[in-house]
Order: C-alpha cells, then structure tokens, then sequence
C-alpha cells in the first residue's frame, strides 16, 4: 500500500527548485532554476517536465527504464538545493521561508519516487531491481543529508520554542511540532560522531532491506508448485485448475499445472486440494520460503537489519526499535501493545483449541487415524463451514464476479455513502494493460479524483494488497488525488469471467477504504494528506469499509450470478452473513502469532539478535513463551518472508487489531445510526477522512463517533468474549 522509501521522503512532496545561497520569502516560493541540462533533458525524460494530463496522471506510455536514474539524481540535486537554500538563508526563520518552504521543495523526486517505487511493487522487472538495490545507500545518505543538516534544525528548532507566539492555526502549529520531532528523530540533535555513524547505519539498513523484499519476490516465483497430472488436483474447480494449465504453459512447462505462492503461509488452494500428500508439498513449500538456503535466503539478512536497526535505536536514545516506533503511534508504549497482544491471544487460543476439535472430529469420523496438521486446517475447516451452513465456498464464486463487485459493490457503497460517482476513463495510459482508470466525481459534479486499479496477479507484483498515492492532496500545492489500489486475484483462462473468493471480495473493499481516506484528504499541508496517520491508524478507515461488504443493501446489488444475472438467493445469502465468526480463533491467532514475533525481534538489545541460524528457534520461542505455539496454527507470516515489516510495518503489524478496536465500535455506530446513509457518510467524511493527519488521530475518532471506542465490540465480532 506504501512506497518502499523512508517515512520522511514520503512526506516531502512537490516543489519549486532554486539554487541561491540567500532569497527572501517570496523568492522562496516563485524561483525557478531549472538548469540547461533539465530543459534539454526534458524533451526526452518525462519526468523533466510536468504531466499535461488531468491531475498531472502519470505519463506511463512514455517512461521508461532509462529514464528513472537521472530523474532522480537531478531530482535529489534539485532538492538538496532547495533545502541548503532554505538553511542558510539570512532572514530571520519563519513559518514561511522554513517550513512552508520545506514543504513545498522536492518536486522531481517525488515525482519520479512516486512512480518508481509504485511500479517496483506492482510491476517490476530486473532493471527496476538492479536500480533499486543501488539506489538505496544513496536514498539514505540524501535523507540524512536533508534530515542532519545543523543550520536548517537551528531554524525549526528556533520556530519551535516560539511556537505559540507565531500566530500561526493549529494545523501550522501541528505542522511545525511534527517537523521539529522528525528531525530529532532522524539524529539532527546528535553530534558529528554520532550523526556519522547513524548514516553508516542508515545506508546499511536501506540495503538490506532492499535484498530482504527482492528476496521474497524471487523465493515466490522460484517455490511455484508443478503438478504433472490433472487428477493430482482432485477438489480444485475446473476453472482453477484451467488457470494453472495455462501458468504451466507461460512457463514451458505444456500438459503439467502450476500453482503459484501466494504471501501469506496459508494457500488458497489447501481448502479443495483433496490430495493430502499436495496439500502437505505446497504449506511446506510456502513456510519454507526464505529459511532453505540458497541464494534466496532471509535469515541472515533479517539478523542484519534487526541488529542495526536496534543498534539505530539505542544511538537515539531508545531501548529498542520498537520504543522507537511506537513512540510516534497512537498506541505510544511497548507495554500497551504487548498487553492488547497478550489479552487478545488467551483468548483466541481457547477458540482455536475449540475449532481444531471440531476438526478433528471430522477427521475421526471419516475413519482416519493421523492428526490435524496445518496443511490440513483449511480443508476440513471447509468442510465443516459446509456441513454447519450447508454452503460451499464455491458455490460463492459465481456471485461475485469482479466488475460486479468492484461497481454494484466497492462503487455503489461509496455513491450512497459519500454521493460521489464514477466514470471509466479510456483515454489515460496504464502500464499494464488489465489496468483500469475510473474519474471519481465530488457530490458537486468537480473531479475529485483519479482511481487506477490493478487487481491481477502477475510474476511482476509482489504478493498482498495494498494502496498507494501517485499524487496526494493538498490546498498549498493545489494538488488533488491519483490513487492506486493493488490486489493479487488469479487472472482466469482467456474469455472467462473473473470469479472472486469472499476473501477477495473483502479484500476490495478493504483497500478501497484506504482509497477513500486519500481521495476526501481536505488538508493544506502535503505532510498531513490522506493515509499520512499513524500506523496503527490507517488500517482503520480500511477496515471500516469491510463492512459495506456484507451489508444486506450492498450485498444483494452485486451478489448476482455472472450467467443468469440472478440475486443470490436469500437463503445463501444469508448463511453467508451467519459465517462472519467462523473459524476467528485460527484467523485471529495466526495474525496475532506475526504481531507477536515483529514486537519480539524488535523488542531485543542489539545483542540479543538472533544470529542467521537462530533466527526460526527464536520464532519458536516466542510462541511457547506466549503459550501459543500451535503447530496446527502457523503464523500468518513468517519471519523471513513478512514482507510488512521491511515495508513499513516494522515494530507495527499490530496495528491491524489495534485498528480493529476502533473499527468494530464505528461499524456499531453505524448500525445504530441508520446504516449506509447520506447523513452518516458525510458526518465520516467530514470529521475524519477528510482531516488526514491534520489532528490527533484519537481526537477525530471521537469528533465523528462522539465517544470514546470500546474493545467489547471487537471481543463480539471475533467471539473472544
């Protein structure tokens, strides 16, 4: 959902470039430099010159590999321009010629970060990748040369200790607050010494993470399962096992069937493969990824970043680099997020305990004697959703096919909620070409943004879901959205329709939320636009969005049958509804066994790293120590393939049930105030997904609820109470 570059670069986005020692205010904000080399430049590289398409939408038809290296060393010499300007100017500071200014600098970076790393997740190739790796030292270093420049902290620290005396709004006041933190947080208070080696450190981890996330898309691709004969698929829709004919034939391998990885430990395919001894190959394969040796191995590269990133930690004054995290999240402590942890996994363990029993029942009752494995969960859970609801999960599929669901569900939810609307656009480039463009309309008819959604799976995309934003939002640089959202969903065999799983379903809608928080963004500073919220709140707006999903209104307006058209029926219908709780011990500790391991390998001295070879003892572990180590139960990730935590989650993937807190009470608070309405969309629009990161997270949480959030409708929910 983010772009794979540090916190602060993210938050620097647009600009003007400048290249003189000294300038007033005004020249601050209108000094155009653009050198010989730029305008030359320009009538080759596109990102030399601004997008004449609507919103300045990326010009993907003309960018190519080539272009991005010197994009972004003329966009990194720009900018470091800018900011030495801003520095050693010899007027007085000023919100203005400081951090207004600062806001505004960057403009070619961002504008080539913003595409470039879009694509290296969604659509990547060996060059992108080869530049990535080189790239990332350099990236580090340009950011430590922004965020360790002495002068420029002299002026923001000088702003900040007159703060309340600048008669600026609460929003500047924000503003100038966060910068000053996040400048002290990147070392800037440090002295030489300690500023050199946090840059050494700094370069090193970029790297590192950089080969971690290659890594995984490589063991992805390398670990595919082939399956010489088609009875070996035995339990598999004819249409499923047409669509892994075909990847066997992309990859030369004609008359066998090949059955990609997905990024989680759990497969799809382990809930029908009837053939045991394949459903035990393909989990083995998954929760092997990384840890098996070869040149695609994590565990050595994981022990290094989580020894300099402790080590980082303890350089600024942290215990450890969850401390660190944590600090700048609405969670703030260790202690409360290992407690929520704790109190949440006892009680999904007794759930879990319950469901693998049931499980085993069924095995007993077939008259087989072995005992539940993990490749065997997601089976007999099927069969037993089947035998408690009397419904099949494929019987699902033909109901929820893709452009149904996208616009009679993601869409129609929205335009009842919000009254915004959308129109496919033909005319804007993609770079693939099953991607499509949408113009969404504010209520008053004004575009108020670009929607691109690539929803297949490719060798090119990494593994998940996520949103990203091309362009953000903001009244200073009068800017409106380009909004991205990413999903894996298997591409069917050519002329068949797109037939998606419920999870697939949700999963639309899910990121669709975050979608929503980035289009409303009503903010004036780029540095608060959108999903610029802390992490254990930005899954929220997403989760809150779920719940369109399943509302009786919405589900019946795209729950139709691909051939005939027919509303599902009422009575599927609604056995779909009464699944909402099933099988929530296994779903909800498998993601908090994850949780647990991020905060445990990022709560740990640097010392206390575990070597290469340590590194899948110390997972181990940890579950035992927390009374959770199930064998039946794996983590949703495992440590050297959890792509979340060296993209942005480190010390973080809580933030997922954190999140849930407040999104369990919102979807109360809807029900309880009249559901999918114009009154209670805008009322969320307004007070929350609108403001951004403009105001304390847990403030606009109780501006649009009126309340504080209480864990009991979560408890409810996921029948941990």
């Amino acid at each position: 959902m983010k772009l794979q570059i540090h916190f602060f670069l993210l938050l620097l986005i647009f600009a003007s470039c400048s290249d003189s020692n000294t300038a007033s205010d005004d020249e601050l904000f209108s000094m155009d430099t653009e050198s010989t080399m730029g305008k030359t430049m320009a009538q080759s590289n596109p990102f030399f010159s601004d997008s004449t398409l609507p919103l300045g939408y990326p010009r993907f038809d003309q960018i190519k590999n080539e272009h991005y290296e010197p994009a972004f060393k003329q966009g990194i010499e720009n900018h470091l321009a800018e900011v030495e300007m801003i520095a050693s100017q010899s007027n007085a500071p000023t919100f203005e010629n400081t951090i207004v200014a600062l806001e505004i600098s960057g403009q070619l970076y961002n504008s080539v970060a913003s595409v470039f790393f879009a694509l290296s997740s969604a659509h990547t190739n060996d060059e992108i990748l080869n530049l990535q790796q080189r790239l990332a030292p350099e990236l580090a270093s340009y950011e430590d040369s922004i965020m360790l420049n002495r002068r420029l902290f002299e002026r923001i620290s000088d702003l900040y200790e007159r703060r309340n005396t600048l008669g600026i709004n609460d929003e500047s006041i924000r503003l100038l607050s966060k910068t000053y933190k996040d400048f002290v947080r990147a070392g800037a208070a440090l002295d030489l010494d300690q500023q050199e080696r946090l840059k050494a450190l700094n370069a090193e981890i970029a790297v590192l993470e950089t080969e971690f996330r290659q890594n995984i898309l490589s063991e992805v691709n390398d670990l595919a399962i082939v399956v010489d004969s088609r009875e070996e698929l035995a339990g598999l829709s004819e249409s499923r096992i047409d669509v892994a004919s075909e990847e066997a034939a992309e990859s030369g391998l004609e008359g066998q069937f090949v059955i990609p990885l997905l990024n989680t430990s759990g497969q799809p395919t382990l809930a029908y493969l009837q053939n045991r001894d394949l459903r035990e190959r393909i989990h083995k394969a998954s929760l092997s990824r990384g840890h098996r040796g070869g040149e695609f191995d994590n565990r050595g590269v994981l022990s290094a970043v989580l020894e300099k990133r402790a080590t980082r930690a303890n350089l600024l004054g942290y215990a450890n680099h969850a401390e660190y995290i944590l600090e700048n999240q609405t969670a703030l402590t260790v202690e409360a997020v290992n407690e929520r942890l704790s109190q949440l996994a006892s009680s999904a363990l007794t759930n879990v305990l319950e469901e693998l029993a049931s499980l085993q029942d069924i095995i007993t009752y077939d008259g087989q004697d072995f005992e539940l494995a993990s490749w065997d969960w997601d089976f007999y859970s099927e069969r037993l959703r089947t035998q408690r609801f009397d419904f099949d999960a494929d019987d699902l599929s033909p109901y929820f096919e893709l452009d149904n669901v996208l616009q009679r569900g993601v869409f129609y939810a929205a335009e009842n909620l919000f009254g915004i609307t959308f129109q496919e656009r033909f005319d804007l480039p993609v770079y693939q070409d099953d991607v499509r463009v949408f113009e969404v309309f504010d209520v008053n008819g004004e575009t108020l943004a670009l929607f691109i959604a690539d929803f297949y799976a490719r060798p090119s995309k990494r593994g998940g879901a996520w949103m990203n934003a091309y362009i953000s939002q903001s009244h200073l640089l009068e800017t409106k959205p380009v909004i991205a959202n990413h999903l894996n969903i298997t591409k069917p065999t050519t002329g068949q329709p797109t037939l998606l799983t419920f999870d697939e379903v949700t999963t639309m809608f899910h990121e669709f939320g975050h979608a929503l928080h980035g289009m409303f963004s009503s903010v004036e500073f780029p540095s608060f636009s959108g999903t610029r919220v802390p992490r254990d709140f930005v899954e929220f707006p997403s989760q809150v969005n779920e719940m369109w999903a399943v509302w009786p209104e919405v589900l019946k307006n795209y729950a139709v049958h691909h051939q005939t058209g027919e509303a599902m029926p009422i009575d599927l219908l609604n056995k779909v509804l009464s699944t909402q709780s099933f099988n929530q011990g296994f779903s909800t500790l498998e993601y908090l066994s994850a949780s647990i391991i991020d905060q445990a390998l990022h709560q740990l001295d640097p010392d206390k790293v575990p070597s290469a070879g340590e590194i899948m003892d110390f997972e181990l572990r940890t579950l035992k120590e927390f009374g959770i180590l199930i064998p039946s139960v794996p983590p949703r990730y495992r440590s050297t393939y959890f792509s979340h935590i060296m993209g942005g989650y480190s010390a973080g993937y809580y933030s997922y049930i954190w999140s849930e807190v407040l999104d369990a009470d919102a979807v109360n608070w809807f029900k309880e105030n009249g559901g999918l309405s114009r009154f209670n969309g805008d009322r969320f629009r307004a007070s929350l997904l609108s403001k951004g990161g403009s105001k304390d997270a847990m403030a606009l949480y109780r501006d649009f609820a009126g309340r504080e959030a209480s864990i009991t409708a979560l408890l409810e929910r996921r029948g941990l109470n």
